[in-house]
């Protein structure tokens, strides 16, 4: 499931492939399109890497949280595009709270305040990070 958890963002259903478009004005959002593909088609860790930094990303990592792990409010000083690769977790922004699993995506915005509690075999995602121009 792709989505938006600032306000102001809109997300619109892509049903030839399940997932859903941001409409954003970040360019990482572009790439999600993938000329039609969904996020499953995304095989490996370094074709993410790969289309991400050719899109503008300044760093794209893997991020593996333990099994219960929970993550205060905070912001980060980038734009976040993610994929869920295994596992679960919770990701609240202005008091809505998602339920993310395996093939799920989400955005979040440079300096979007949210928290994260990670399900009870914790989880991995790979993140493409764009820094505040």
């Amino acid at each position: 499931m792709r989505m938006s958890l600032a306000q102001g963002f809109n997300a619109r259903a892509m049903p030839e492939n399940g997932l859903y478009a941001l409409a954003t004005a970040s360019a990482l959002s572009d790439i999600w399109s993938m000329a039609g593909k969904s996020a499953t088609a995304m095989a490996s860790f370094e074709s993410f890497r790969a289309r991400f930094l050719q899109a503008g990303a300044d760093e794209v990592v893997e991020r593996r949280w333990a099994p219960g792990q929970i993550v205060d409010t905070h912001t980060h000083p980038f734009d976040a595009e993610a994929l869920m690769t295994e596992g679960e977790m919770w990701l609240t922004c202005g008091g809505e709270t998602r339920h993310l699993r395996a093939g799920d995506t989400f955005h979040i915005p440079n300096g979007t305040p949210h928290s994260e509690k990670y399900g009870p075999e914790g989880a991995t995602y790979w993140v493409a990070r764009r820094n505040k121009r």
